[in-house]
């Protein structure tokens, strides 16, 4: 393991076996382990209350389910470290994994799914934005629909969302409505966290994002081996710190997000899920603009025709554009750059197609590579 991970002891012992989830799913008679991830980032202010809370609910499912919580400590500057592994000694379910610098939410989540041992993986956010009801319903879903990946979303029909600063929820909305549209509307919400994985399909599956954009890049390499993603409504409600436990409204909470950043990534995997919208359309909206912009100089051209004609003066084919482009050298000029613009987008959505079907090969090769190399 790379010296900037480190286990706690309780989760270096258990780690031995790392696919043990996969015999205790082939015995009927035993309840299904269940991973919940948590990464964590300087959230000392708000981890004891809310893992307790996390803890008592996943006590009310354990008829169903075994469960263990998997907390990853990014690297955080406050004293999360500390206070995990104090909770950790309450709580014999949580192990804890520190990372000695932060390397962002992807990071994590790779370092987590590597140590978890469930048969299903949990994706939550300690803030408990998402409350812990969420992770019923999830694995209700995973287990009846057969889905590798379920996704809780608060924009499709029966989500909500409360409490979210409106310029940070109007940001999420159209980043998502950005997204669907690439991902020709398959998913509502392709940047939230919270979602349920089937544990041997996303150990397989091979992912380079270390920032939020894993949450898209997840889902768009899924939707390329073409597994089964299920989507839920969801209810989004940010609070202060922990849940309250009184009845008082919560206090609104502040965004970390950095915004430039996060509008790039959806900018770009709004490429990735469909250049054709970045080149093709755009290519063929010009090539459209240049249609119109000919049409009118060939009317320029027929009236240029008409007064040669009317002139007396012989009427030939030089002459008579020669005319029109003294009149008109505006619209030669629009219609030559909008045809070249058309030509030269047509061209690069050709090729990023192209690219982008290469890809998909090569990705699809080497995933069913790395999934017989594990099998073995």
């Amino acid at each position: 393991m790379s010296s900037s991970v480190r286990i706690s002891q309780s989760s270096a012992q258990r780690s031995v076996e790392p696919y043990q989830y996969e015999k205790l799913s082939d015995r009927p008679s035993e309840k299904p382990l269940i991973s919940v991830l948590v990464p964590a980032y300087n959230e000392a202010a708000i981890l004891e209350d809310n893992l307790n809370i996390l803890c008592d609910y996943l006590r009310t499912i354990e008829t169903q389910y075994s469960w263990e919580i998997i907390l990853v400590n990014d690297g955080s500057r406050d004293n999360t470290g500390s206070l995990a592994e104090l909770a950790a000694q309450h709580h014999p379910g949580i192990h804890v994994v520190h990372h000695r610098v932060n390397q962002g939410l992807g990071q994590a989540l790779k370092t987590g799914f590597e140590q978890c041992r469930g048969q299903y993986i949990v994706t939550l956010d300690l803030d408990l934005s998402y409350a812990p009801e969420h992770i019923e319903k999830l694995l209700q879903k995973i287990q009846v629909t057969q889905a590798k990946v379920v996704v809780i979303s608060p924009y499709m029909s029966g989500g909500r969302v409360s409490n979210v600063p409106w310029s940070r929820l109007m940001l999420s909305v159209w980043a998502n409505r950005f997204l669907s549209l690439a991902a020709k509307r398959d998913t509502a919400t392709l940047t939230g966290m919270v979602r349920a994985y089937e544990a041997s399909f996303i150990k397989s599956l091979s992912f380079r994002s270390t920032g939020m954009d894993v949450n898209p890049e997840i889902l768009y390499k899924a939707r390329m081996l073409k597994v089964p993603i299920v989507e839920i409504p969801g209810h989004l409600c940010w609070l202060n710190h922990s849940r309250p436990r009184q009845t008082e409204r919560p206090a609104p909470r502040k965004s970390s997000m950095k915004i430039l950043r996060h509008s790039w990534s959806v900018i770009f995997y709004g490429f990735i899920f469909r250049p054709v919208m970045f080149f093709v359309l755009p290519g063929l909206l010009l090539s459209l603009g240049a249609a119109y912009v000919f049409a009118h100089i060939g009317m320029h051209c027929l009236e240029a025709y008409s007064a040669l004609a009317a002139a007396g003066e012989a009427v030939e084919l030089q002459a008579m554009i020669s005319k029109a482009f003294v009149q008109y050298p505006q619209d030669f000029f629009l219609g030559m750059i909008t045809l070249i613009l058309s030509f030269q987008f047509l061209s690069l959505g050709l090729l990023a197609m192209q690219m982008k079907h290469y890809f998909e090969e090569s990705f699809f090769l080497g995933t069913q590579i790395n999934q017989s190399t594990r099998s073995n």
